[in-house]
């Protein structure tokens, strides 16, 4: 479940009430969560978390954290990014004003090499474009597909829980490279789960579980096999089958939509018109 962030309090002891402007506690993602916040002016107490919290900033502030009994600053800008690893103690920290933030708590079970969890080291402040990417991306997703938007986020959680063991473990791991593919009889499974269960609100794990292989080793090999990651491929699939429905039925397109494994017909349509450059209706009218 996602937790609240620890109150702050301004200089007088008085507790500041957070915004959160956006969470994905009800959109059920595995072993990911996303806060979007306005992150207050005024301190916050040193806290622990059982997660890997990664802050993405979203505008420009100064920080001051009170590390080793002595306060330490940082100025910060729009895109820097900072690194709290699960298990260790995030400082009391001051903020000179209100800024946007989007936070990810990652499970370390997404951080594993050789069938061990992976530390990773802290970063108080650095710049990688791939997670303020990947961070954008998903709160991006969360806004638009909602419950929707599950498969994406486990999708892009396996890509970037492998980034972080190749540049910021705490000791240099040596990332396994998988090649070939997935066997045939396995893609075969595979693809005709995703078929048969389109309407489902179908998860990355639920897929790599049915072939009994990890989430990551499935993802690198599935795309390998398809050319597609498995999220990709679960959008073809609901658009192909939206299009027969579509031409051959007169269903109506909220109810298609749900057929395909879309919640709602926004979002339904949203994705259709993005992967065929035309909606849903305009389709059937032209067939």
């Amino acid at each position: 479940m996602l937790k609240k962030k620890i109150q702050t309090v301004d200089l007088n002891g008085d507790y500041i009430e957070h915004i959160h402007r956006l969470t994905s506690q009800k959109a059920g993602w595995d072993g990911i969560d996303l806060i979007y916040e306005n992150e207050p002016a005024g301190e916050m107490p040193e806290t622990y978390s059982a997660r890997h919290l990664i802050v993405l900033c979203l505008g420009d502030f100064q920080a001051e954290y009170s590390i080793d009994g002595s306060w330490q600053r940082q100025n910060y800008n729009n895109g820097d990014i900072i690194i709290f690893p699960a298990g260790s103690a995030s400082p009391k920290t001051q903020i000179d004003r209100e800024v946007g933030l989007i936070e990810l708590f990652i499970t370390p079970k997404n951080l594993i090499s050789n069938g061990k969890e992976i530390a990773i080291a802290p970063q108080l402040k650095l710049r990688d474009p791939l997670i303020e990417q990947i961070a954008l991306a998903l709160k991006t997703e969360l806004e638009l597909g909602g419950a929707d938007s599950r498969l994406y986020a486990e999708s892009m959680t396996t890509a970037l829980s492998a980034h972080l063991l190749r540049r910021y473990a705490a000791r240099k791991q040596e990332i396994k490279t998988y090649s070939g593919g997935l066997p045939k009889y396995k893609l075969n499974t595979v693809i005709s789960y995703i078929n048969e269960y389109l309407d489902r609100n179908l998860s990355f794990s639920e897929l790599a579980a049915l072939v009994k292989i990890s989430p990551h080793y499935f993802s690198s090999l599935f795309k390998q096999s398809t050319g597609l990651t498995p999220y990709q491929y679960v959008t073809k699939c609901r658009i192909e089958k939206a299009k027969q429905l579509l031409a051959k039925t007169d269903i109506a397109i909220a109810e298609i939509a749900l057929q395909v494994g879309f919640q709602n017909q926004s979002h339904f349509t949203r994705v259709f018109r993005k992967l065929t450059n035309i909606t849903p209706k305009a389709y059937r009218n032209n067939k």
